[in-house]
């Protein structure tokens, strides 16, 4: 079932915010709404013109907001229902649109279902999660939660300990306690899920990006069962919101496409070697030029065959689960990735600060479940006054400690130098932007990306237009046969590319984004 585009994704560039850590207004060391609010137009003149916010509901906070309380209302400490809806008003003025991030999988033990769930008598709730029937009974490979409660059973988790799976029903139940798919307690479920989707959109929320698109329903290897389940969801949306965007964190684009998503997350774990580019021992990124793309490529060109050649497959600068860029790769290896971020096909999505160059910081405690993610996870730098413009809160208030370094990039010094990261993404995205062959759905035919070898090199296309892109990271001169021939230069980072008898010669850390 392939769902109706919305056609604002067509040209959408996304500015991942985490909120905790993006502006805080009110002084308590925490990122607001109003903060967001705040800053939209540094936002747009960037270049992006989609948000996606990490979850902002009530929550005790456990895993970071993907442990929601209540689905219907906003945290506090980020404002009120009244504050998001504003957001929505504000960003949409500005012709930005914004996906909220929906957690179907589970929610937090604190949550009233939940509470009402672990109770011995029979509710409304008592089938809204996946238990057993005997608390000696664990749901087998879920890990669970049990001796909490009255209740005699086990209770499957999502993800963290604190995360009690929501039940949509097993495909292929083969235990008293493994409920179909079409019992009243899944059903429930989902009718309670297209619920919390209809509140947000008719508040004016655009869409959202659906946390653990995948995990839906239980004993479903192959997704059948969670596949039919988006297909209904896509159903009501067709019929109730048909601008609605939805781009799943699912990681199996054939799957989620086929499911009514728009796009899919290459995501930075599982086959997709997306990490051989930004995050391992020798990425393709690096100036060292010791990295192979071709992995990463052949796997890329497997999930866009699957996927009908449509192009939605996403990839990101990175996110709050993933090491900052800049830890593996620093100085102009950041632009050239860049390069390459904003010239692939489907949505271009930049973790808040990468546009800065913000660092990992090191071995900080973990806060909200974030572990080794936290360093990731601290907040914006915007000046040079007070806590980096974040936050006039004392220091010790932080949500997370702030990068302390003395030369620690900001966004207003990089605002001011013409040379900066921050500038360098400018350009990309109004050169993106001037051409259909290079954005969402602009198709993608690989010309050169050999193991082991430099550059990288592939043609975007449109039905108007042909684009050649052109990268090399490493830091020696590389060349390599090509057929296209170049006949105006869209954009260049680095020495100009020569190309003569069929042979292009592409110097040190360049890139070239040519008309063919």
């Amino acid at each position: 079932m392939e769902a109706n585009q919305p056609q604002w994704l067509d040209n959408a560039i996304f500015y991942e915010i985490y909120p905790q850590s993006f502006n805080d207004t009110n002084a308590d060391g925490i990122g607001d709404f109003q903060g967001i609010i705040e800053k939209l137009d540094y936002i747009r003149e960037l270049g992006c013109n989609a948000l996606w916010i990490n979850p902002c509901f009530k929550s005790p906070f456990g895993d970071a907001g993907y442990d929601v309380a209540d689905f219907y209302s906003v945290a506090p400490r980020y404002g009120t229902n009244e504050d998001l809806k504003r957001l929505f008003a504000e960003a949409h003025q500005r012709h930005m649109h914004v996906l909220l991030d929906l957690v179907p999988g589970h929610t937090s033990v604190e949550h009233p279902w939940f509470k009402e769930s672990m109770k011995a008598e029979r509710n409304d709730y008592t089938d809204r999660y996946v238990w057993t029937d005997s608390v000696w009974e664990e749901p087998q490979g879920m890990g669970c939660i049990r001796g909490i409660s009255q209740r005699d059973g086990s209770c499957a988790i999502n993800f963290f300990s604190n995360q009690p799976a929501l039940n949509y029903g097993f495909l292929n139940p083969t235990l008293p306690w493994q409920q179909p798919m079409d019992a009243p307690g899944p059903r429930a479920t989902l009718e309670e899920l297209k619920n919390i989707m209809r509140f947000w959109l008719s508040m004016g929320c655009d869409g959202f990006r659906v946390d653990m698109a995948g995990s839906l329903v239980k004993h479903d290897p192959d997704s059948r069962g969670t596949i039919r389940l988006w297909q209904e969801i896509r159903a009501f949306l067709d019929e109730e919101f048909p601008a609605a965007a939805m781009v799943s964190e699912w990681g199996e684009p054939d799957k989620s496409l086929q499911g009514g998503f728009h796009m899919d997350f290459l995501l930075h774990f599982g086959p997709s070697h997306y990490n051989d580019l930004f995050r391992c021992a020798e990425p393709f990124f690096s100036q060292r030029g010791k990295g192979d793309v071709s992995a990463f490529v052949q796997k890329y060109l497997e999930n866009y065959e699957k996927s009908q050649r449509k192009g939605l497959i996403c990839i990101p600068s990175g996110n709050h689960d993933m090491d900052r860029l800049s830890r593996s790769i620093q100085g102009d290896s950041l632009k050239i990735a860049f390069a390459f971020l904003l010239s692939m096909p489907g949505a271009p999505f930049i973790y808040y600060g990468d546009e800065i160059g913000m660092r990992y910081i090191e071995n900080i405690p973990s806060v909200e479940g974030g572990y080794n993610r936290t360093g990731s996870r601290s907040p914006m730098q915007w000046d040079s006054t007070v806590n980096a413009g974040f936050s006039a809160a004392p220091k010790e208030k932080l949500y997370i400690r702030q990068d302390e370094s003395a030369d620690r990039p900001t966004a207003a010094a990089q605002m001011a130098d013409e040379n900066s990261l921050y500038h360098e993404i400018r350009r990309l995205i109004a050169v993106r932007q001037a051409h259909t062959a290079l954005q969402s759905k602009g198709k993608i035919e690989f010309v050169y990306a050999e193991k082991d070898a430099y550059p990288l090199a592939y043609l975007r296309s449109s039905d108007d237009e042909r684009i050649l892109v052109v990268i090399n990271p490493a830091d020696r001169e590389v060349s390599f046969g090509c057929t296209h021939v170049p006949k105006e230069n869209l954009y260049r980072f680095g020495e100009e590319i020569a190309c003569k008898d069929g042979i292009m010669t592409v110097p040190a850390q360049t890139v070239g984004w040519f008309r063919v």
